[in-house]
Protein backbone atom coordinates (compact mmCIF):
# COMPACT_ATOMS: atom_id res chain seq x y z
CA UNK A 1 0.00 0.00 0.00
CA UNK A 2 1.31 3.43 -0.93
CA UNK A 3 2.08 5.83 1.88
CA UNK A 4 0.17 9.13 1.65
CA UNK A 5 1.71 12.20 3.31
CA UNK A 6 -0.28 15.44 3.52
CA UNK A 7 1.73 17.60 5.93
CA UNK A 8 5.25 17.62 4.48
CA UNK A 9 5.37 19.79 1.39
CA UNK A 10 3.52 22.88 0.23
CA UNK A 11 2.69 24.25 -3.18
CA UNK A 12 2.09 27.91 -2.50
CA UNK A 13 0.21 28.18 0.80
CA UNK A 14 -1.39 24.75 0.65
CA UNK A 15 -0.05 21.35 1.60
CA UNK A 16 0.25 18.95 -1.31
CA UNK A 17 -0.24 15.20 -1.11
CA UNK A 18 3.00 13.27 -1.50
CA UNK A 19 2.85 9.61 -2.41
CA UNK A 20 5.45 7.09 -1.26
CA UNK A 21 8.00 6.93 1.53
CA UNK A 22 11.09 9.10 1.64
CA UNK A 23 14.37 7.26 1.21
CA UNK A 24 17.38 7.72 3.46
CA UNK A 25 21.16 7.71 3.18
CA UNK A 26 22.57 4.23 3.74
CA UNK A 27 19.65 2.25 2.39
CA UNK A 28 19.76 0.37 -0.90
CA UNK A 29 18.63 2.61 -3.76
CA UNK A 30 15.24 1.36 -4.92
CA UNK A 31 15.36 0.10 -8.50
CA UNK A 32 12.75 1.59 -10.79
CA UNK A 33 11.60 1.37 -14.37
CA UNK A 34 11.14 4.45 -16.50
CA UNK A 35 10.88 5.08 -20.22
CA UNK A 36 12.88 6.89 -22.86
CA UNK A 37 12.05 8.07 -26.38
CA UNK A 38 10.25 5.33 -28.29
CA UNK A 39 8.65 4.15 -25.01
CA UNK A 40 11.57 1.81 -24.35
CA UNK A 41 11.75 0.71 -20.69
CA UNK A 42 14.97 1.37 -18.80
CA UNK A 43 16.17 0.64 -15.28
CA UNK A 44 18.74 3.36 -14.50
CA UNK A 45 20.06 1.65 -11.35
CA UNK A 46 20.76 -1.61 -13.23
CA UNK A 47 21.94 0.21 -16.36
CA UNK A 48 24.58 2.13 -14.38
CA UNK A 49 25.55 -0.54 -11.83
CA UNK A 50 29.08 -0.07 -10.48
CA UNK A 51 29.10 3.65 -11.19
CA UNK A 52 28.09 6.60 -9.04
CA UNK A 53 24.61 7.73 -10.07
CA UNK A 54 23.05 11.15 -9.56
CA UNK A 55 19.25 11.07 -9.83
CA UNK A 56 17.78 14.54 -10.27
CA UNK A 57 13.97 14.59 -10.02
CA UNK A 58 12.23 17.60 -11.54
CA UNK A 59 8.58 18.51 -12.17
CA UNK A 60 8.92 19.37 -15.90
CA UNK A 61 11.77 20.24 -18.23
CA UNK A 62 9.57 22.93 -19.76
CA UNK A 63 9.75 25.12 -16.66
CA UNK A 64 12.38 27.75 -15.95
CA UNK A 65 13.92 26.17 -12.84
CA UNK A 66 13.94 22.61 -14.24
CA UNK A 67 15.45 23.89 -17.48
CA UNK A 68 18.20 25.69 -15.59
CA UNK A 69 18.87 22.71 -13.28
CA UNK A 70 19.12 20.17 -16.08
CA UNK A 71 21.37 22.41 -18.17
CA UNK A 72 23.63 22.92 -15.14
CA UNK A 73 23.86 19.18 -14.46
CA UNK A 74 24.62 18.65 -18.16
CA UNK A 75 27.56 21.08 -17.87
CA UNK A 76 28.77 19.29 -14.74
CA UNK A 77 28.43 15.88 -16.43
CA UNK A 78 30.80 16.97 -19.19
CA UNK A 79 33.53 17.45 -16.54
CA UNK A 80 32.90 14.42 -14.34
CA UNK A 81 34.15 11.49 -16.41
CA UNK A 82 32.58 8.12 -17.08
CA UNK A 83 32.32 6.92 -13.48
CA UNK A 84 29.53 9.35 -12.56
CA UNK A 85 26.25 9.15 -14.48
CA UNK A 86 23.56 11.82 -14.13
CA UNK A 87 19.89 11.12 -14.79
CA UNK A 88 17.13 13.69 -14.86
CA UNK A 89 13.71 12.21 -14.19
CA UNK A 90 10.40 13.95 -14.89
CA UNK A 91 6.86 12.98 -15.79
CA UNK A 92 7.14 14.69 -19.18
CA UNK A 93 6.38 12.48 -22.18
CA UNK A 94 9.56 10.94 -23.64
CA UNK A 95 9.05 12.71 -26.98
CA UNK A 96 8.78 16.05 -25.18
CA UNK A 97 11.98 15.24 -23.26
CA UNK A 98 13.78 14.40 -26.51
CA UNK A 99 12.57 17.63 -28.14
CA UNK A 100 13.64 19.68 -25.11
CA UNK A 101 17.09 18.02 -24.95
CA UNK A 102 17.66 18.72 -28.64
CA UNK A 103 16.64 22.37 -28.31
CA UNK A 104 18.68 22.83 -25.11
CA UNK A 105 21.77 20.98 -26.34
CA UNK A 106 21.58 18.58 -23.39
CA UNK A 107 23.55 15.48 -24.35
CA UNK A 108 25.51 14.39 -21.27
CA UNK A 109 22.63 13.92 -18.81
CA UNK A 110 20.40 10.91 -19.40
CA UNK A 111 16.78 12.06 -19.34
CA UNK A 112 14.10 9.49 -18.47
CA UNK A 113 10.34 9.70 -18.02
CA UNK A 114 8.32 8.50 -15.03
CA UNK A 115 5.05 9.28 -16.84
CA UNK A 116 3.64 5.77 -17.21
CA UNK A 117 3.58 4.35 -13.67
CA UNK A 118 5.47 6.91 -11.57
CA UNK A 119 7.57 3.95 -10.39
CA UNK A 120 10.51 6.19 -9.46
CA UNK A 121 8.30 8.80 -7.82
CA UNK A 122 6.49 6.28 -5.62
CA UNK A 123 9.66 4.43 -4.59
CA UNK A 124 11.48 7.67 -3.71
CA UNK A 125 8.47 9.42 -2.16
CA UNK A 126 8.28 12.33 -4.60
CA UNK A 127 4.98 12.02 -6.49
CA UNK A 128 2.83 15.12 -5.99
CA UNK A 129 -0.66 13.67 -6.31
CA UNK A 130 -2.50 16.89 -7.19
CA UNK A 131 -0.23 17.65 -10.14
CA UNK A 132 1.04 14.13 -10.99
CA UNK A 133 4.58 15.32 -11.24
CA UNK A 134 7.70 14.93 -9.13
CA UNK A 135 8.91 16.95 -6.17
CA UNK A 136 12.33 18.45 -6.85
CA UNK A 137 14.93 16.25 -5.20
CA UNK A 138 18.41 14.79 -5.73
CA UNK A 139 19.75 11.36 -4.81
CA UNK A 140 23.21 9.87 -5.18
CA UNK A 141 23.70 6.14 -5.47
CA UNK A 142 27.17 4.81 -4.65
CA UNK A 143 28.98 2.09 -6.56
CA UNK A 144 27.62 -0.43 -4.06
CA UNK A 145 24.01 0.48 -4.86
CA UNK A 146 23.35 2.30 -1.59
CA UNK A 147 22.18 5.88 -1.26
CA UNK A 148 25.00 8.20 -0.20
CA UNK A 149 23.16 11.52 -0.55
CA UNK A 150 19.49 12.48 -0.34
CA UNK A 151 17.94 15.92 -0.51
CA UNK A 152 14.30 16.85 -0.88
CA UNK A 153 13.98 20.50 -1.83
CA UNK A 154 11.49 22.45 0.33
CA UNK A 155 9.86 24.20 -2.63
CA UNK A 156 9.45 23.58 -6.35
CA UNK A 157 11.23 26.82 -7.21
CA UNK A 158 14.39 26.07 -5.21
CA UNK A 159 17.41 24.65 -7.01
CA UNK A 160 19.72 22.11 -5.40
CA UNK A 161 23.12 23.09 -4.06
CA UNK A 162 25.07 22.02 -7.15
CA UNK A 163 28.51 22.17 -5.53
CA UNK A 164 27.30 20.04 -2.63
CA UNK A 165 25.80 17.46 -5.01
CA UNK A 166 28.88 17.26 -7.23
CA UNK A 167 31.24 17.04 -4.23
CA UNK A 168 29.08 14.29 -2.71
CA UNK A 169 29.20 12.38 -6.00
CA UNK A 170 32.99 12.71 -6.14
CA UNK A 171 33.21 11.53 -2.51
CA UNK A 172 31.12 8.49 -3.43
CA UNK A 173 33.79 7.51 -5.97
CA UNK A 174 36.33 6.92 -3.21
Amino acid sequence: MTTIRTDVFKIGDNFATLLGDEVKVGQAAPEFTSVIFGWKSVNPIQESKGKVIILSAVPSLDTEVCDRETRRFNEEASRLGDDIIIYTISTDFPMAQQRWCGAAGVDKVKVVSDVLETDFGLKYGVVIKERRYLRRSVFIVGRDGNLTYVTYLPSLGQEPNYEEVINAAKDALK
